[in-house]
């Protein structure tokens, strides 16, 4: 007889470090880390440009140098960052991640010292190195490397401008998850009353009470209302200094260097948002439909997230593991046993009390070759969805195990490919598990939220993002032309389906205030898409199609996503019609749900 072991909500991260941010562990890592700092710091100083193909073991040495202070590095940051997730009071974490960031200062100047030395080599030598068999497993890298520093400016000006950013823009990051964290929402739910961390409360989005619903929207907005000028601040500064960097070096756009760090042409970002623009009205069907369900002439914002039916599931987070597990194995032995080994060891958090930081990510910890997962986990089929999306984003580490440190550093697009792959693995389950028509629709309708998500909220925010960085050049943007963007951009993004917007949602958007990832909106749709077309693959092979799909994640930090697509999809994504593609499944959603909710219920 077997047994399924209880799986712990709370994650394990003596495993790192014991003893928590006073860790002495801890302490000692991040000392010999600083050595390691310098010594790279002295390689960078010494180092030569190359002269010939003999230089290759030099290039190498600089090479593994950098891989050895980077892996190191990212695992404290990692654990620093789960101590601040999982209390957003420790505020010994606080001063930690601070001196985190004056060291990954100082990685990143030795890092653009490396670069832009050894990248100055003749076009000639530059082949030959390459070629060779140390470095020739290096190949895009190091023309990526190559190429970014043509388009930057001097080595003294660079490095300032990496110096600057530790109270730059990061502090300012910094400044916004203490402004969140100070934040609680005084509410009675369930007829109890409670202090609600910002996380907690926007659970209650999906609550079946519309009353609670509302309530907790508007004490939100409230909540942000009350600070809005500090947000207003924390996010013109930041943007402000981005700017400033950006015109020194020449460069117009401000998608230049989002665009450049998911190796992605602003002709693929056009043909996306283009065939999700040209196919939005059977969304906007949807969410009519949803409101007119709901009792509502027209979508409220509080309503997006509501339950269509009282018999919408809910799962203990146990059963929401095993009912993961059990569907991850249909799709492969690798991708099964590897996300047992996440619940069995205590890789998740995802208790569901006060002091947590909101939202969900995953990290990794690149020397223990181990990742982390954090959520709020509250019974719901969303969060189901999230928890299998979250252990994607950690199977695509596991995935590029075998690889170099220097070829894993994917960009965010295809990051959230795998993620999202195994969100839609646990999303079409549900559907398929349903036993009535009631819950089928109610399964439906959570599939169909990920899309909305993506084609609408996810394009009102890069429209937001990219009029506000326009308005922004011209000098500070107040927070009610803030609020005033984000409507505008909402009503556009929604099709016109909202009857009331989240003015504020500028401010409750952490990503918005992401300082190292610009426009930290757009992979996410590329993500969904693009896993979409992975996905009817994987119907098609079935398990037979994990290698081929673990052999696409090694290839996503080695090539643009243009290339990946034409390898592993033999597609053009430059095109509408790869796009348009990926929504009409989307839309086969959208028209049985419609199906179902016309019936007479």
């Amino acid at each position: 007889m077997t047994t399924t072991k209880t799986y712990s909500q709370v994650w394990d991260l003596d495993v790192f470090f014991k003893g928590g941010s006073d860790s002495a562990e801890l302490r000692t890592h991040l000392d010999a880390v600083k050595d390691q700092l310098g010594a790279l710091e002295e390689l960078a100083a010494n180092a030569q440009t190359p002269t010939s193909i003999n230089d290759a073991d030099k290039v190498l040495q600089l090479i593994d140098e950098i891989k050895n202070t980077g892996k190191n590095l990212r695992e404290a940051g990692a654990v620093i960052g789960c101590f601040l997730a999982a209390n957003i009071k420790d505020k010994k974490a606080l001063v930690l991640q601070s001196e985190m960031g004056s060291m990954g200062a100082r990685f990143s100047t030795a890092i653009l010292k490396i670069q832009q030395t050894i990248t100055k080599a003749d076009d000639s030598v530059w082949k030959e190195l390459l070629a060779t068999e140390q470095l020739t497993q290096f190949t895009f890298v190091l023309n990526e490397w190559r190429e970014q520093v043509k388009l930057k400016l001097s080595e003294e000006e660079e490095s300032l401008i990496t110096a600057l950013s530790v109270d730059g823009y990061q502090g300012w990051g910094q400044l916004y998850d203490q402004l969140v964290g100070d934040i609680q929402i005084q509410m009675t739910v369930d007829g109890e009353e409670k202090a609600l961390s910002v996380g907690q409360a926007n659970n209650l989005s999906s609550h079946a009470d519309v009353a609670v619903r509302k309530e907790a929207f508007e004490k939100l907005e409230e909540a942000w209302t009350a600070k809005e000028d500090f947000f207003a601040s924390t996010l013109n500064h930041l943007a402000g200094f981005r700017l400033a960097i950006y015109e020194k070096r020449g460069w117009d756009s401000v998608l230049m260097e989002p665009l450049m760090r998911n190796r992605m042409s602003q002709e693929t970002l056009d043909a996306m948002w283009g065939a999700i623009s040209a196919n939005k009205a059977p969304f906007a069907e949807y969410l009519n439909r949803k409101a007119q369900m709901l009792g509502n002439e027209n979508m409220n914002w509080y309503d997006l997230d509501a339950p269509v039916t009282s018999s919408t599931k809910k799962m203990s987070y146990q059963e929401g593991a095993e009912f993961i597990l059990e569907h991850f194995g249909k799709f492969g032995p690798e991708l099964e046993a590897f996300s047992r080994k996440a619940f069995e060891d205590s890789w998740i958090e995802a208790e569901d009390r006060a002091d947590k930081r909101p939202g969900g990510f995953c990290t990794g910890m690149p020397v223990s070759e181990q990742s982390r997962i954090f959520m709020t986990y509250s019974g719901s089929m969303s969060n189901v969805a999230t928890l299998a999306h979250e252990l994607g984003h950690a199977f695509h580490s596991y995935a590029l195990r075998p690889v170099h440190y220097m070829n894993r550093q994917y960009a965010m697009g295809v990051a959230e490919t795998a993620s999202t792959f195994a969100e839609m693995i646990v999303a079409d389950a549900s559907v398929k598990s349903a036993e009535s028509e009631e819950e089928k629709l109610a399964l439906l309708e959570d599939k169909i939220q990920r899309s909305v998500a993506f084609f609408m909220n996810i394009h009102s925010r890069f429209l937001f993002e990219t009029r506000f960085y326009e308005e922004r050049k011209n000098g500070v943007v107040p927070a009610s032309r803030l609020n005033e963007l984000m409507v505008e951009a909402q009503k556009e993004g929604y099709a016109g389906a909202l009857d009331t917007t989240h003015p504020h949602f500028w401010a409750s958007k952490l990503h918005f205030y992401i300082t190292g990832t610009p426009f930290y909106n757009f992979p996410y749709t590329f993500g969904y898409l693009f896993s979409l077309s992975i996905y009817a693959k994987a119907l098609t092979e079935g398990e037979s199609f994990e290698e081929k799909y673990m052999a696409l994640l090694r290839d996503t930090a080695i090539m643009s996503v243009e290339d990946l697509a034409m390898k592993h999809l033999g597609e053009d994504i430059t095109k509408e019609e790869f796009w348009a593609k990926g929504v009409a499944l989307c839309v086969k959603d959208v028209e049985e749900f419609l199906k179902i909710a016309s019936k007479e219920r």
